[in-house]
């Protein structure tokens, strides 16, 4: 039976399409194990719980409203980056929350907005999974590193706080560029300052915006599906999903997303 030439060329590009296929497989390899991992801290590894309940006292208690006024803190503080005029993330927060109290016609001063953010988000208790995750990551020699959009001396109030220092090699906070995460700036700082590639390192965070800058970096992920959270659909997903940091250093540690 003769082929006619377009039948020709159909076989021809399906044994191309399967080379090439052959071809990805081939280089598509496991990654490797990461030398350092960076860990957002606020709701990713800290219980944000006992914040919410003051934010909701502050708002006449309003809890629907706590939802609100973190989204608003995270967009002033891109709001931030964008025009190049950096606030302590705790000084955005208060504004925030100033902003929804107005917005719902509450009354808030600035001091009462203070008290309710201030002393509540530097004591925070770690989610019941962290320290037995932390303690499997530690044990396997992977340097960890906290990176936050707090200051210096809020997330050394809160490792203290939480009994979680001696869990983490150093920490690095976006107070010495005074740009927010998910700036891309942010990650490859963090890089250099580890001495490390970007894809010897990894990010884990239960934020998908956090997420989707540093595998933007080129780093690897790890997703920590916490209630309410979600991963975004037009960003590059996470390598490693998992709702808590015990299943999380599992896949880490086994490299089987």
């Amino acid at each position: 039976m003769k082929l006619t030439h377009s039948a020709i060329m159909l076989v021809g590009l399906t044994t191309l399409s399967s080379i090439a296929s052959a071809t990805e497989k081939t280089v598509n390899t496991p990654q490797v194990l990461p030398k350092v991992i960076f860990f957002d801290v606020n709701e990713t590894l800290l219980d944000l719980g006992n914040v919410a309940q003051s934010v909701t006292l502050a708002l006449d208690g309003r809890d629907d409203l706590v939802s609100s006024w973190f989204t608003t803190m995270l967009h002033y503080s891109l709001v931030s980056n964008a025009i190049g005029e950096y606030h302590h993330f705790g000084e955005i927060g208060v504004a925030a929350l100033q902003l929804v109290a107005k917005q719902n016609g509450i009354a808030l001063s600035q001091t009462e907005a203070n008290q309710a953010i201030q002393a509540p988000f530097r004591d925070l208790q770690p989610h019941l999974d962290v320290i037995m995750g932390l303690k499997k990551l530690q044990a396997s020699g992977i340097k960890l590193v906290t990176l936050t959009n707090s200051s210096d001396a809020g997330i050394e109030s809160q490792l203290k706080n939480a009994n979680l220092t001696q869990y983490f090699d150093d920490s690095l906070t976006v107070q010495h560029l005074q740009v927010y995460k998910p700036d891309l700036r942010v990650y490859r700082w963090a890089l250099e300052q580890m001495q490390v590639e970007a894809d010897e390192a990894m990010l884990i965070a239960a934020h998908a915006w956090d997420i989707a800058g540093a595998a933007k970096a080129g780093m690897q992920t790890g997703f920590i599906q916490r209630p309410g959270q979600y991963q975004f659909a037009l960003a590059k997903k996470a390598d490693y999903v998992a709702v808590d940091l015990i299943g999380l250093s599992e896949q880490v540690l086994t490299k089987q997303p």
